[in-house]
């Protein structure tokens, strides 16, 4: 049994969250590959190299892949998977990123199976456990597919150490690029605050914040913090900040040590993006809210008072 996990990267970092799926790659059992596929990323192919517990790192080296279009990619996992070592890949595993969700379902459709989207928890060699309802209920799949193509939740799995292995690392010749797609551009938000979904602290800000201009009392409470800034849908539909910043069902999933929200209701949605966070810090005027449901902490108190007496504590 061979597991196959595709790296999460830039081509010059190892995104955090290919250590998770790698963790639950071992749990599945068995050894485990790495696909790099890129253009010039030998640092990310030396950087997988290192990841505890893997056996082998392949990197698929071309122009076609330097920007991961799933059109180019995906049929490379496909024929990957059909290849190794001649009985193919028992597995196949991404990161529930915007780029896993974007090519496993294509690699999938190519190779005629089911997907298994966002596990958190892995039963057995084919037992799985992934929320639904955003997030009120946890379904237990089982899948008897020759080649299980998951998407795995970072948020349920501790990563594994970044350091301590010495997997081979070997060339892919493959070269896909059926021309059905091609990169135009892309406009990168940067930020000074640590990325949101590998942040150990994050400050969010719902509704309650009345505009975006009252954003900045998060801005100066995440500084003092070391923290990342997110927010609720209502934030982000009411033009209060980027979507970028969304947490929740349809924006981000973070699991912090610390999660502050401040001036968000909890509405479901919200809850499933954050709900893991290992503490949760709520302020609301509104004592009814639904975030108090799942806070450690709740202060009931008009957060323009609450927040900048507590960045002043801090």
């Amino acid at each position: 049994m061979t597991v196959l996990v595709i790296a999460e990267h830039d081509n010059k970092v190892l995104a955090p969250a290919t250590l998770n799926t790698v963790a639950a790659a071992a749990k599945i059992g068995g050894d485990i590959h790495i696909l790099v596929a890129g253009q010039g990323a030998g640092a990310v192919a030396e950087a997988a190299a290192k990841i505890a517990g893997v056996s082998k790192v392949l990197v698929a080296d071309n122009a076609a892949y330097a920007h991961q279009l799933p059109e180019n990619v995906a049929p490379l996992i496909a024929a990957l998977g059909c290849k190794a070592g001649g009985a193919g890949y028992s597995h196949i595993l991404a990161a529930a990123t915007s780029n896993g969700k974007n090519i496993l379902p294509r690699v999938a459709a190519q190779l005629d199976v089911d997907q298994i989207s966002e596990i958190i928890s892995v039963q057995s060699a084919d037992t799985f456990k992934r929320p639904i309802y955003a997030g009120n209920a946890i379904a237990t799949v089982q899948s008897s597919a020759a080649v299980k193509v998951i998407t795995v939740r970072a948020t349920g799995f501790d990563p594994v150490a970044a350091e301590g292995g010495s997997a081979a690392i070997e060339a892919v010749a493959a070269v896909h690029n059926p021309g059905t797609s091609s990169f135009v551009g892309e406009e990168l938000a940067t930020s000074d605050r640590p990325e949101l979904t590998a942040a150990r602290i994050v400050v969010s800000g719902g509704r309650g914040l009345q505009n975006g201009d009252n954003f900045k009392h998060l801005y100066t409470l995440a500084d003092k913090l070391g923290a990342a800034l997110g927010a609720s849908r209502a934030a982000v539909d009411a033009g209060f900040v980027p979507n970028d910043m969304q947490v929740g069902q349809t924006g981000k999933i973070v699991a912090p040590q610390l999660y502050i929200a401040v001036g968000i209701s909890g509405a479901i949605q919200h809850l499933a993006g954050m709900k893991d966070s290992k503490v949760i810090v709520a302020i609301n005027k509104d004592e009814e809210a639904p975030i108090f449901q799942v806070a450690d902490y709740g202060l009931v108190a008009d957060l323009f008072d609450a927040v900048p007496e507590l960045t002043a504590r801090i």
